[in-house]
């Protein structure tokens, strides 16, 4: 299996989040690794040296490219909180009822698999909860341990 440019590391979530600035911003991401955490059951773990994230699964790319990634993370950006959420991507009847939640959601952006928002005080938290727990599901589902 080919090494990915983000992987793994030993630094500990807890110690990163700590270092977070602004102070907002850490808040937003001490509330964010307890939403992953209650909704995954999993104990977060840095990938590279700006994400957290949880779980993690195997894939081949169209390449023939092996690759390790987490099921779902986040990172606390400076200017935007991304969050990674592959099952509405990877699932086209998830990616529609993921654009009816996003409806929900309140200020965001988004990208093919990624998530933005600005701070956590822009979005309904139990719709962004849902999302998470629904992505969850679908990755699950799709790559079975």
């Amino acid at each position: 299996m080919s090494d990915a440019k983000t992987a793994p590391t030993d630094v500990a979530p807890e110690e990163f989040i700590a270092a977070v600035q602004p102070d907002a911003k850490q808040e937003d991401a001490r509330r964010l690794d307890e939403i992953f955490r209650r909704v995954t059951g999993e104990a977060p773990r840095m990938w590279g040296p700006s994400i957290i994230g949880y779980g993690s699964y195997s894939t081949k790319y169209a390449s023939g490219r092996d690759v390790t990634w987490m099921r779902a993370g986040f990172s606390p950006r400076k200017a935007k909180h991304s969050l990674y959420l592959m099952g509405g991507y990877c699932d086209e009847q998830a990616g529609k009822r993921r654009d009816e939640q996003l409806a929900r959601l309140g200020k965001h952006s988004r990208g093919k698999s990624c998530l933005y928002i600005n701070k956590l005080a822009d979005v309904d938290l139990s719709v962004l909860e849902d999302i998470i727990a629904e992505d969850w599901a679908v990755m699950n589902r799709l790559y079975p341990d």
